[in-house]
């Protein structure tokens, strides 16, 4: 054997064993690609699931919102007629209230056209005994 033909050998050996770490390498890639596509599916199937669960949620969610909605326009009117209550209460409050700061004036006054007339009818019968017992002396 001649040196070239030792050296075609060697080279015919190298790509011997090129081509099947190619090989296996390609066998490899091809399994990882076939485990991606079965995950892709195993994802897509369960995407699919969820949105059809999502869009269930969705629709329940809805009715709620609308069941709600319903039942709170029924209910604002009880709402309103407690605050307009409330501010009847708050004008009567007030109105009670100013009717007892006048009953106290009214009181006080009362009481001081009381005393007053006292001491009026008391000046009058003073005078009235002082006449008469002027009219005695003459």
């Amino acid at each position: 054997m001649t040196a070239g033909q030792i050296a075609g050998l060697i080279a015919a050996i190298a790509f011997l064993l090129l081509v099947i770490f190619i090989g296996m390498f390609l066998l490899k890639v091809s399994r990882t690609i076939s485990e991606v596509n079965s995950s892709i599916r195993s994802m897509t199937s369960n995407v699919d699931v969820i949105a059809k669960q999502t869009d269930k949620i969705m629709a329940t969610s809805n009715t709620l919102v609308k069941d709600v909605d319903e039942k709170l326009n029924i209910v604002t009117p009880v709402f309103q007629a407690a605050a307009d209550l409330g501010e009847s209460v708050s004008d009567l409050n007030k109105a009670t209230h100013n009717l007892t700061s006048k009953v106290k004036d009214t009181g006080k006054k009362g009481a001081t056209a009381g005393i007053a007339g006292t001491v009026g009818r008391t000046a009058w019968n003073m005078f009235a005994k002082h006449r008469q017992a002027k009219k005695n002396r003459s």
